[in-house]
């Protein structure tokens, strides 16, 4: 059961304790429903409190949060950490490896990794990630340990990705077209009218005519944003046959999150983790003479 603490600042004095929960410390109206039901869930310098009552400058809010349901069965697999305190956990997913269970399909995912990891750890929590990447994407994936942290980042950490694509690409550009799911399909994407706002930044870093190294950032988190984007450019990710049609160059798509930048949601502090460029899209690279060790360090 995770606890919280938090001093009411002046600009709250005289509000509801309800109020300055979901203003001031980022909790969901659930989560202020469900600590009514926890004994002990909202405490005001130490005597309990209703979320109708007023809070005055310079007290002590408590929360202690009620115990989490794990749904997903823990499994005994690699896990590559790279970040984590009491709140967050950050880490670095392989390619192949999908993030949650799916009907049909029995493998271990990350999910099932993660919830192992913090069964191992004696901490039994769910898995709740804050962004999401596609089964064939490596790289950087934070994770909240509460509902109450994973509703505090709702604003998206900023990602910076690294992709080969394929044919010449040089300069830099944003595509700025909405997406949508394609016709009589489930998971397919396209760029098409009645889309959903979809922003692409990039940037192309190294060519050979063939293939190219790019920079990319989104502004929006759509499914598949970068492939379909990149396609539509002209320019499909190289091993993408959903949205190209290559598998000489790479057998996954060559897709990584490299870096994450996030506001802490509890200590106010910006945190910067990097991932090195996999294995696989690294010795692409190298082979065509287009590797350089500052792309390990380009932000």
């Amino acid at each position: 059961m995770g606890e919280y603490s938090y001093i009411v600042p002046p600009e709250y004095h005289g509000e509801m304790l309800q109020t300055f929960l979901r203003r001031a410390c980022g909790l969901s109206y659930r989560m202020v429903v469900k600590l009514k039901r926890v004994p002990g869930g909202m405490t005001v310098d130490g005597r309990p409190w209703r979320s109708i009552d007023r809070v005055d400058a310079g007290q002590r809010v408590c929360l202690r949060m009620p115990e989490d349901a794990v749904r997903i069965e823990g499994a005994d697999m690699p896990l590559s950490v790279v970040y984590e305190d009491d709140y967050l956990l950050l880490v670095d997913k392989p390619p192949y490896l999908a993030v949650h269970p799916s009907a049909g399909k029995p493998e271990p995912t990350l999910a099932n990794a993660v919830v192992g990891y913090f069964e191992r750890k004696g901490t039994p929590l769910s898995f709740r990630p804050v962004n999401r990447l596609d089964r064939n994407t490596s790289g950087l994936l934070l994770a909240a340990k509460s509902p109450h942290i994973a509703f505090a980042m709702a604003q998206k950490p900023q990602k910076v990705y690294f992709a080969i694509v394929l044919g010449e690409l040089r300069g830099e550009g944003t595509i700025d077209q909405p997406i949508r799911v394609k016709e009589d399909c489930t998971i397919t994407r396209e760029v098409g009218e009645g889309g959903k706002d979809s922003r692409t930044h990039w940037r192309a870093l190294a060519t050979d005519g063939e293939i190219t190294l790019v920079r990319v950032v989104i502004e929006t988190g759509r499914t598949h944003q970068i492939r379909v984007h990149m396609a539509w450019l002209g320019h499909p990710l190289a091993g993408d046959t959903m949205y190209g049609t290559d598998e000489t160059v790479l057998p996954r798509h060559g897709l990584h999150c490299a870096r994450t930048v996030f506001v802490h949601p509890v200590t106010g502090e910006t945190v910067r983790v990097k991932s090195p460029i996999p294995p696989d899209m690294r010795a692409v690279l190298e082979v065509r003479g287009l590797w350089q060790d500052e792309w390990d360090e380009i932000e």
